[in-house]
């Protein structure tokens, strides 16, 4: 239930009110299904809306008060980007492929959110098999920014941030690969989060490229991003790539001090290829960041300028391997054919793949064949580890690096369809971050004179994502009104 100033409640305040008594789990549910309601013919960021499975949900929480004044995210309603598994509601990943896929389990990342108290209200839209940079690849259409609706909302996980900006509800899982949370996170005006490899699990994460996929999480404020962190993070015997790392506590962090920590800016990175406005806005930030007592200075990241081609080369190799399982014969589609298992394979794949999804699968595929692995494949992964190690000399001088999330605001859509490297250079700051494994967040530092946020990208050293949401939470609540585009 939205309180009387019409402002949207956070996580925080929904919990905390929930456990009081002074709304039910139900009330918050219902209130965030109509706001969907409303914004839903709008901007589109939803695949699938499981309004009676939500209220459900609520309902048998409010009946356990016992249970809900143990509960993190008591009565909170979520949404769950569409291509993490939720046991008995459909799960497409965007495409026609899995367009009747329901999964017989949860992710692990939906089953610790529902245990912590959160109800889940919906999918949302998303690229197809997460990739894109813009949400016009997902099969069911494309989501709108609710900023702006003629301009995207980004990508892949343009669904999760359109519906978090809305106002309908203050929490969203999303998947970041090459910039996935992040990116979305600058076009939309929301906090981003994307956890160090192997923070998250990624059971039950349909599989994109799979050295990089990483669960996040899109949120209205840092301080929601931490209780959601929190409530899914950790070991899982389900995944061996999930890290067994003690998680700490997030909240708690966000209230050590950040005066004398360490912020390096690659400005010859940032120097290039950057729209006007939003390197002022980022060179706003800086200042803003060294007003509350942070050391700002300059860091190199000589291989960073590599990381866009480097990124798209590993990750469709990846997915060239990983999407060989949509065949036709065992789940999803399975398109008419002549008989043969060729014909069968040929038939299904060119039907239930978009024309992205199939561009990136021949690229991935040509870097892996015979007679290209090295030229193609092997040497990205060569200055993957330069990129890791440009990161990790920088964190030698620094406790943290700074870049604009993205380098343009949110274009318009369709305005990119017909030009893929355009499309591709969306993922330049985020990129690199994804290739070293690292923990990043995005978080709104400004707009430009049309309105459009833009984001400030802080990343981190292994597993501190507690350090990231401390200097995001100074941020967002020391600079409220200093980056505001005047």
């Amino acid at each position: 239930m939205p309180p009387e100033s019409g402002r949207p409640l956070t996580a925080l305040a929904i919990r905390n009110a929930v456990r009081a008594g002074r709304l039910t789990a139900a009330q918050a549910c219902r209130a965030a299904l109509d706001a969907i309601d409303v914004h839903e013919p709008r901007i589109h960021a939803y695949i699938s809306i499981c309004a009676d499975r939500a209220m459900e949900a609520a309902h048998r929480l409010d009946a356990d008060p016992a249970r809900v004044a143990r509960l993190p995210l008591a009565g909170v309603p979520v949404a769950i980007k569409d291509n993490l598994c939720t046991a008995g509601l459909r799960t497409t990943a965007g495409s026609r492929m899995l367009e009747a896929f329901v999964p017989p389990y949860d992710a692990t990342a939906v089953r610790r959110l529902e245990e912590a108290g959160a109800i889940i209200v919906g999918k949302t839209n998303c690229d197809e098999f997460a990739m894109g940079a813009s949400t016009e690849y997902s099969a069911f259409g494309p989501t709108r920014n609710p900023v702006d609706p003629s301009r995207t909302p980004g990508g892949s996980s343009g669904g999760s941030a359109a519906t978090v900006a809305s106002g309908a509800l203050p929490i969203a899982l999303g998947s970041d690969t090459g910039g996935s949370v992040r990116q979305p996170a600058s076009f939309c005006g929301v906090v981003g989060l994307k956890p160090t490899y192997g923070r998250v699990s990624r059971y039950g994460l349909i599989a994109f490229a799979s050295s990089l996929d990483q669960v996040g999480v899109l949120a209205g404020t840092a301080e929601d991003a931490a209780l959601a962190l929190q409530a899914i993070a950790g070991a899982d015997a389900a995944d061996a790539t999930a890290a067994g790392r003690p998680v700490p506590d997030y909240a708690a962090a966000l209230e050590h001090p950040v005066a004398g920590l360490r912020v390096g800016v690659p400005r010859a990175l940032v120097a290039d290829e950057v729209d006007e406005e939003v390197r002022d806005r980022f060179d706003r930030a800086c200042e803003a960041l060294r007003a509350f007592g942070l050391d700002v200075r300059d860091v190199s990241l000589p291989h960073a300028r590599h990381a866009v081609p480097v990124y798209h080369l590993v990750a469709s190799a990846e997915a060239s391997a990983n999407l060989a399982r949509y065949d036709g014969v065992r789940y999803g589609l399975r398109a008419p054919h002549d008989g043969s298992v060729i014909g069968m394979n040929a038939a299904t794949r060119d039907a239930g793949f978009g024309r992205e999804l199939k561009r990136r699968i021949m690229l991935g595929t040509y870097a892996l064949s015979a007679g290209y692995y090295e030229a193609y494949y092997a040497r990205g992964q060569r200055v993957r580890a330069l990129i890791r190690a440009d990161f990790e000399a920088a964190f030698r001088e620094v406790d943290f690096v700074a870049l604009p999330t993205a380098p343009t605001p949110a274009f318009r859509l369709g305005e990119r369809l017909d030009n893929p490297v355009q499309m591709y250079l969306a993922d330049l700051f985020t990129a690199g971050p994804s290739l070293a494994g690292l923990p990043a967040i995005s978080i709104p530092c400004g707009e430009t004179r049309e309105g459009l946020p833009v984001g400030l990208q802080l990343v981190g050293r292994m597993f501190d994502e507690a350090g990231l949401l401390r200097v995001a939470h100074a941020f967002e609540t020391g600079a409220a009104g200093r980056n505001d585009g005047a």
